[in-house]
């Protein structure tokens, strides 16, 4: 499960309606998604602006996407971040398996990361920030209490890629407003800094962190969740090798949802046709509406209708 199979791929199948059914192979996926870049320039940028900046935090706040848990991280933020203590938020867990976040969670905590499963937009699961940043910071706290600045507030900054909640979750936590931090020895004026009581300011991330596209793998799965727009990729055989994944991961989901017997056996172009039939989204003659069910089957995924998905999980 922590990689996709090549099995049931669209490269492998044979489409029974050749005039219309979809066929693009793994490596013309690839080329679809060439457009999709990890900006060096810019990379370059803003981890000099984080590396200057890192030293006036206390520790980091991490986002990622609870479902592509390792695809949703840009590949150099350890090093970027210095090694300080770490908060890793994974966001949109309420649309992940849960068995498959506790796992991630453990992943995290053997490193050294607390880790918290939420939904940033409604605020499930970040009741616990707080605490678990001062559990986390403990010494640090007993430290500036030793030296008489038990009321120091802790600073934190919050990283994440593009579209993954990062300003789901500092709305949420600042309640919408942006108050600046005010003068003091070791903050710069300029950064986003946002108080979210409790002690704690939050630094926005000075840059934008981008993930390495340069895998496939990884372009894959952004674009599965929606995090790559899908302009630059092939919504239906996107939606084929979700298909394809669902099928030997989570087959039961798909014959929960679309109200199927079993996709048992089944190539992931039979599976899409049998749901445009059980939908009615057949086109005049009786032909599969490819590109209309291949839209509502990404929809509903990634609204959740689906059910709780996860698409990798960590290595063994």
């Amino acid at each position: 499960m922590g990689e996709f199979d090549s099995q049931g791929k669209r490269g492998n199948q044979t489409p029974r309606k050749t005039a219309s059914a979809p066929s693009v192979s793994d490596a013309e996926f690839s080329e679809n998604t060439q457009n999709i870049h990890w900006y060096p320039g810019h990379m370059t940028k803003t981890r000099r602006r984080m590396e200057e900046c890192i030293k006036l935090v206390d520790g980091v706040v991490e986002i990622i996407d609870a479902r592509i848990p390792m695809s949703s991280r840009n590949p150099e933020i350890d090093a970027i971040t210095s090694h300080r203590p770490r908060i890793v938020l994974l966001n949109k867990a309420d649309i992940a398996d849960s068995a498959a976040t506790a796992r991630w969670m453990d992943y995290f905590a053997r490193r050294g990361a607390k880790a918290i499963a939420c939904d940033c937009k409604t605020g499930k699961g970040l009741n616990r920030f707080a605490d678990e940043v001062r559990s986390l910071l403990s010494d640090k706290i007993a430290q500036w209490k030793a030296k008489g600045m038990g009321g120091r507030s802790i600073r934190l900054m919050v990283v994440g890629i593009p579209n993954v909640g990062k300003s789901s979750f500092i709305n949420r936590m600042a309640k919408g407003g942006k108050a600046r931090v005010a003068d003091r020895p070791g903050v710069t004026r300029g950064n986003q800094w946002f108080t979210i009581g409790g002690g704690i300011e939050l630094l926005d991330t000075p840059g934008v962190l981008w993930p390495k596209f340069d895998d496939p793998e990884v372009g894959r799965k952004l674009a599965f969740t929606g995090a790559v727009k899908d302009a630059v990729v092939d919504i239906e055989t996107l939606c084929l090798d979700l298909l394809g994944y669902m099928s030997r991961y989570y087959p039961e989901r798909l014959c929960e949802r679309y109200k199927l017997e079993s996709v048992e056996g089944m190539q992931p172009i039979e599976v899409m046709e049998l749901i445009a039939k059980k939908r009615g989204i057949i086109m005049r003659g009786g032909e599969t509406d490819y590109e209309r069910v291949s839209v509502m089957i990404m929809d509903e995924y990634r609204g959740g209708k689906l059910g709780r998905i996860t698409l990798e999980l960590p290595e063994e």
